[in-house]
């Protein structure tokens, strides 16, 4: 797996290396889910056939190992339908977070996401175990994780909790990482990280492609530094009272042409572009239609504005048909010529700084020209 990391361009620094080497994925995934077109089918070490059971779990794939809720260990033979709602993270990814981080021994570290564990594996191996504290919404994980981990003899302080408040009382933290993705950075965390601490910490909204975001924090409070490379699609955080809010079916309103596919927003490059656009709130549904039509449909419930774009096989144009106050395709027409006219900036170019109030994304094009996006 380490191999296959370094010679797919992942760079591994020596430290980072051998920690994925020291470090067993098996234990933390001992069942995934191999996904079958609109199915998920339990994958068990004990299924038989353990030489192709151990390649999928070493290799540089992410794992699901939870559907809406449905542990895959929980799942028995049984084969599941939904969304999936937790996963081992691409160990690829998971280096170019770790290595962003830039993790030393005795840092201490805050981790967002416990999931399997294996992450939390990993950090104990670079800052020591007594260094790391992870938390989880989900205490059938931080259960889980906490007891495959002391069974590597890694006793890391394993935290069932809302992630969005952090580990205050054991804040603070000189790295926080996040391995779920949020919308804005949560306050609790800029008052948990320590001067000059960094942050590494998956921003997304409804699109596809999210970004990673580093941050450190300055004398003044402040948190500011690059966009990454690297596009991140992580689950959001869990936070609150959970309520999945179906997306609607545009009624009445208008209807009008598009020369803008709605399948761009499943471009990695343009999406996160994309997103800066969108209202926090805004959700996204897509589906291709028996005909071949690929359909997309923007819902914004706070304001009651629904939008849906129709492609239709060998036509010129999109459809689109907008309900509510607001035509949700235009602000996305409008980015795209933008986005265009700024020559597809990669997401790298990019710089992000933030307060608890007020986070901001910015890009300085070739002219010295400032262009501005709030979260």
């Amino acid at each position: 797996m380490v191999r296959r990391m370094d010679q797919g361009g992942v760079v591994l620094p020596t430290r980072l290396a051998e920690a994925f080497l020291n470090t067993p994925r098996h234990p933390f995934v001992p069942v995934f889910y191999r996904r079958e077109a609109e199915k998920f089918v339990p994958q068990h070490s004990a299924d038989g056939d353990l030489p192709r059971w151990l390649s999928e779990v070493y290799a540089d794939d992410s794992l699901i190992t939870e559907v809406d809720g449905v542990h895959a260990e929980d799942a028995g033979a049984s084969t599941v339908e939904g969304v999936p709602t937790s996963s081992s993270t691409a160990p690829s990814l998971m280096a170019d977070m770790l290595d962003a981080l830039d993790v030393r021994p005795d840092t201490r570290i805050l981790e967002v996401g416990t999931g399997t564990g294996y992450n939390a594996a990993l950090l104990c191996n670079l800052a020591g175990a007594e260094n790391v504290t992870t938390v989880d919404y989900s205490e059938r994980l931080t259960r889980t994780a906490q007891a495959r981990l002391e069974a590597l003899g890694l006793h890391p302080v394993v935290h069932h909790g809302d992630g969005a408040q952090g580990a205050p009382a054991h804040a603070p933290f000189d790295r926080i990482i996040a391995t779920c993705s949020v919308r804005r950075i949560p306050a609790s965390w800029f008052d948990q990280l320590a001067l000059d601490g960094i942050m590494v910490v998956p921003i997304k909204g409804a699109l596809a492609g999210g970004m990673l975001a580093r941050l450190k924090k300055r004398p003044d409070g402040t948190a500011a530094g690059h966009i990454l490379h690297t596009p991140a699609a992580f689950m959001p955080l869990h936070s609150g009272q959970q309520q999945r809010r179906p997306v609607p079916e545009p009624t009445g309103g208008t209807s009008r042409p598009s020369e803008l596919s709605g399948s761009v927003l499943d471009d990695w490059t343009f999406s996160f572009f994309a997103e800066l656009h969108l209202t926090p709130t805004t959700l996204r549904e897509y589906h291709r239609e028996a005909d071949g039509s690929h359909v997309t449909t923007l819902f914004d419930p706070r304001e009651g504005s629904c939008t849906r774009v129709t492609d239709q096989p060998e036509a010129p144009t999109a459809r689109v048909q907008a309900s509510g106050p607001r035509d949700l395709w235009a602000p996305i027409e409008k980015a795209h010529d933008h986005w265009l006219s700024l020559n597809r900036p990669r997401r790298e170019w990019f710089t992000i700084t933030a307060t608890p109030d007020m986070q901001t994304v910015t890009y300085t094009d070739p002219t010295g020209s400032l262009h501005h996006w709030a979260l």
